[in-house]
This record gives C-alpha cells, structure tokens and sequence, in this order.
C-alpha cells in the first residue's frame, strides 16, 4: 500500500481518490490474514507434522518468532492500541500482514485487530500521502513554469 499511492499521485491520480482506494484494499489484508491463519495455517500445520510440508512449518516458526518479537513490546505497553502504533509506521515489515500476525499470536481478540490495523493502515496511508504532497510541493518550488 505504501507504493501504490506515489504510484497513483505521479499517474496525476488526486490524492483524495488514491488515498481511501489504498488505504481500503491495504485494510482488507487484515482479515484474509485472520482467516488463513484460522483454516489454511491449520491444515497446513497437520501436513507439516505428518511430514508432508517440513518446510512450512520451519518458514512459518520463523515469521512469528520476528513478528512476535517485534511486536511484542508494544503490545505490553499499549494493548491493542499498540498494534495500530506498530501498523501505522510506514516502514518495510510493519505493515497490515505483520501486525495481524503478531496480534493472532499473541492472541488478541479478532475484533480489536481488525479495528487496529485499519487505524494503523490509515494512519500511515496519511503519513505517507503527506509526505508526498509535501515532497511533490518542494520540489515544485525547483521548477521553473513557462
């Protein structure tokens, strides 16, 4: 999400259209997260200890034990809130699917993850469509117009 709206503000899309059309669709990586990891991960995991698929469940062990790791504090200190904190930062690996996933394994309640990661995706949907009004508008000041 956080590419798609420079994306669509350099295709001369107004922020006012790209903003909510991203934030919204980045919103809805939350609950296909909560339900993979209450179906699909299930089946996945009943495979893996039979033998089937080994690897999903070392990749998987992997995943959680770095989202639980670097969600962990925040949610200790700020409950469900912390969540959206997290999910609000606009950087590499602390978006929608990472705050989901840490909230399921440190077993927040469905509801309130939802609720926190639309904040957080929102939230940083606004920090970075700022940002790029505001770089488009420096660096307007550079160009000269005929």
């Amino acid at each position: 999400m956080r590419g798609a709206i420079p994306f669509a503000i350099a295709h001369e899309i107004p922020w006012y259209l790209a903003y909510p059309l991203a934030a919204s669709l980045n919103a809805l990586a939350a609950p296909l997260c909560w339900i993979f990891l209450s179906t699909a991960h299930k089946f996945f995991m009943t495979l893996a200890d039979k033998g089937v698929f080994r690897w999903y469940k070392v990749l998987f062990a992997r995943f959680v034990e770095k989202a639980r790791g670097k969600l962990r504090v925040p949610v200790e200190k700020w409950g469900w809130l912390g969540v959206a904190v997290f999910v609000a930062i606009p950087l590499p690996i602390t978006g929608a699917w990472t705050g989901t996933l840490g909230a399921w394994v440190l077993g927040l309640n469905k509801g309130r993850t939802m609720a926190a990661v639309s904040i957080g995706v929102f939230s940083a949907g606004a920090i970075v469509t700022l940002v790029v009004m505001l770089g488009l508008k420096a660096f307007s000041l550079f160009i000269r117009q005929v």
